[in-house]
């Protein structure tokens, strides 16, 4: 149906827009018209297809073509959020804050599932039949995300533990920070997650391993440590100037403790040198490429897989023969893309 884009309504705490993503929507919607209708509620509150709405404003349209969906609420609010996993590149603060919130909200609509919950009340009786228990929260979370339970359980724990601090520096940086690298900082103290997160945001860490080898190479004696970026609002490291600063970038304080006599290791004020040494190769290795191209084609796999979903289904009969003919280019870019690259690396590679 039909509705007015006045009319359609935003719920606070969604997350922010890709301004490149709208605009490839916008050309694609202008040349081919909106495929695929929004999803609102019977409020008008937006369930899926936020940056197609924004499309459709840039291109001038007034009226929308929209689903109108018997969820509402909570059952809304976790439709909206299953879509955004599955369609969207989620920073890893992003994810496990919806993580945790369908948690909460998954649990609210089935108590039942809940560790302790009430799951021999009269009400769960009448309602639940015994022979179609609803899935834990891990385990309906792992099917819908295709995912082990184990990583649903990891993430979970992630989201908890990454202190409000370190939360914000990821957030307000460019640099990218993997969910992987996430979990890892997540598993740090308080004070060493903000500097470890810190010192990623800036570059001069790659991975959180190099922070925790230097640190377990150092005498933990309070005399030297590393010292992470000053940060500005919502975390983002400054880091102009940075190697004006690194002879300035150790804090210093009176051993308390006589010195071990056996040979010290290297200081972290050499560390931090040495991280700050712009004649460092910081290159990359044929493992790490491999390792995270091999990321991103699971990603493509578990993402192209969406459109295997019944909802398509009942489109694709009626798929005109131009739409044909400019999936055949879209399919073919993918695979001409992927093929420069493979004979890239196949003329570069040394024999």
């Amino acid at each position: 149906m039909q509705v007015s884009i006045k009319r359609i309504q935003i719920r606070e705490g969604r997350r922010s827009l890709d301004m490149g993503h709208v605009k490839e929507l916008t050309d694609s919607i202008r040349e081919l018209g909106l495929l695929n209708p929004l999803t609102i509620d019977r409020e008008n509150f937006l369930i899926a297809g936020l940056h197609r709405l924004e499309a459709v404003k840039a291109l001038g349209w007034t009226d929308v073509e929209c689903t109108v969906s018997s969820l509402e609420g909570l059952a809304a609010e976790l439709a909206e959020i299953d879509e955004n996993f599955i369609r969207n590149d989620l920073s890893p603060v992003e994810y496990g804050e919806m993580l945790l919130r369908r948690k909460e909200i998954y649990e609210t609509l089935h108590p039942e599932t809940k560790r302790g919950g009430d799951r021999k009340s009269e009400e769960i009786k009448r309602t639940k039949c015994p022979f179609d228990p609803a899935k834990s929260f891990v385990d309906d979370t792992a099917d819908k995300l295709g995912v082990n339970p184990r990583t649903v359980r990891r993430q979970i724990q992630t989201a908890k533990n990454l202190t409000p601090e370190t939360k914000e520096i990821i957030k307000g940086t460019d640099t990218k920070i993997s969910k992987k690298a996430a979990m890892k900082l997540s598993n740090l103290k308080p004070e060493q997650q903000k500097e470890a997160a810190a010192l990623l945001a800036a570059k001069e860490i790659r991975t959180v391993d190099e922070y925790t080898r230097k640190r377990e190479t150092t005498p933990d004696d309070g005399n030297e440590r590393l010292k992470a970026p000053e940060t500005g609002a919502a975390g983002q490291p400054e880091t102009e100037n940075r190697t004006e600063k690194a002879a300035g970038s150790v804090a210093s304080a009176p051993l308390s403790q006589p010195i071990s006599q056996k040979a010290p290791a290297a200081s972290l004020k050499d560390v931090v040198a040495e991280l700050k040494d712009p004649d460092k190769d910081c290159s990359g290795t044929p493992d790490s490429f491999l390792e995270e191209y091999e990321a991103f084609v699971r990603k493509f796999h578990k993402e192209i897989g969406w459109y295997s979903d019944p909802y398509y289904d009942a489109v694709f009969p009626f798929v005109s023969p131009e739409q044909l003919s400019h999936l055949r280019q879209l399919t073919d870019s993918i695979c001409s893309a992927a093929g420069q690259l493979f004979h890239k690396v196949e003329r570069t590679m040394k024999t």
